[in-house]
């Protein structure tokens, strides 16, 4: 009888210890976040999760989702799309997160879809710009989302703005011919621009991970032209810009939102960061008060001034929380249903609505900079 009370008293206690650990479970929100921590791209990654953690932190404090906290799940894919796809396959099958915040490159974040729609997780990015990355010639991906624009509309809004608004008409575009992102952005450049009138002197490539481009730019310094486009990033934009100003080249160096890194001062120094030009999903000369209080608090736990991919990550973590309350705190189908259906999201890199091959709906920012810092910002045509 003693024995068979002890057997009793050990499976009750066992039954307590499973349930609270079950209660523990349903009392949190998984999120995943798959991200460049390390590797050739780590600023965008690490910005963007310090905007997501910001965000996360905000969401907590006042309560969590249908007062659930929201934990994060975080993996550095090394900026590599091989391991973004192994993790995005641990993080839907063995951590049971609702959805995927990230990749922010087009090519990772492109790799972890498969794995979204045979697992039916919902993936979103911040800055995945490829035009392919949402909807391809198959159609929609039925579980990947982003809340940036897309190089198309990027690559249009700089051709337009070089033409209209500095009044550029010829123009030599230098492109990373081994990357997607850059040659869509130069690809839909150079269809604007020779649309409106504008005429491109010269297109030269080069690969990423290359330091030296002294020949390209000895090669376009003698040919006519009022500006140049480097459709890249700011690795090697930041070197270009720097290696062509040192050859006496002082036109308007114009680019997309592969610039936005405090490495590409740093790379080209602040005296020849001067009559740069690029388009971005956010400014911090931007007045809006939804803006001006993420900047605060941004500043208030990193005791610097947030850039884009900061932006970019705040807004995906809240894009992502206000789906999942509207999906009633679920993920699966019904967060892919919520998500698609968003109109009117309020962010810090502007309002906008979901369209049907689940792109954002919202206005492109063109930056300037002087002397290695920003000074204005403008909303680039259409």
């Amino acid at each position: 009888m003693k024995r068979a009370l002890i057997v009793l008293l050990a499976v009750v206690a066992l039954g307590l210890v499973l349930t609270g650990c079950q209660q523990g479970g349903t009392d949190t929100v998984k999120i995943g976040v798959n991200m460049e921590l390390s590797g050739a791209v780590a600023t965008y990654g690490q910005s963007t999760v310090d905007g997501i953690e910001l965000a996360i932190d905000e969401v907590n404090a006042a309560g969590g989702i249908d007062g659930k906290q929201v934990e994060l799940v975080k993996y550095d894919n090394k900026s590599d799309a091989a391991e973004a796809t192994t993790l995005a396959t641990k993080l839907m099958t063995e951590d049971d997160v609702a959805c995927v915040l990230g990749p922010a490159t087009s090519g990772a974040f492109k790799a972890e879809i498969p794995v979204a729609n045979d697992n039916k997780v919902p993936v979103i990015s911040g800055s995945a710009t490829a035009d392919d990355v949402t909807v391809d010639a198959s159609g929609v991906k039925e579980y990947a989302f982003r809340i940036c624009f897309n190089d198309s509309y990027q690559g249009t809004a700089m051709a337009n703005f070089a033409y209209k608004n500095l009044k550029v008409k010829k123009v030599v575009i230098i492109l990373d011919n081994a990357s997607d992102y850059s040659k869509g952005l130069a690809k839909s450049f150079n269809d604007t621009f020779t649309e409106v009138g504008g005429t491109i002197a010269a297109e030269e490539a080069f690969v990423a991970g290359e330091t030296d481009f002294n020949a390209v730019i000895t090669k376009i310094k003698d040919k006519d032209f009022d500006a140049i486009f480097i459709p890249g990033y700011y690795q090697e934009a930041g070197l270009i810009i720097k290696q062509a100003r040192a050859q006496g080249i002082d036109v308007p160096i114009m680019g997309a939102d592969g610039f936005d890194s405090p490495t590409l001062v740093e790379l080209s120094g602040a005296a020849a960061a001067n009559d740069i030009y690029f388009s971005n999903h956010y400014s911090s000369l931007d007045e809006e008060s939804v803006v001006v209080d993420f900047i605060k608090a941004f500043k208030e736990k990193h005791d610097k001034d947030p850039d884009a991919f900061n932006a970019l990550g705040y807004d995906l973590a809240k894009f992502a929380c206000d789906g999942i309350a509207r999906a009633g705190g679920e993920g699966g189908e019904a967060l892919k249903d919520a998500l698609a259906g968003t109109e009117e999201f309020k962010g810090v890199t502007g309002t906008f609505s979901v369209d049907e091959n689940h792109n954002p709906v919202k206005a492109v920012v063109v930056i300037e900079m002087q002397d290695g810092k920003q000074v204005s910002s403008v909303r680039a045509g259409l």
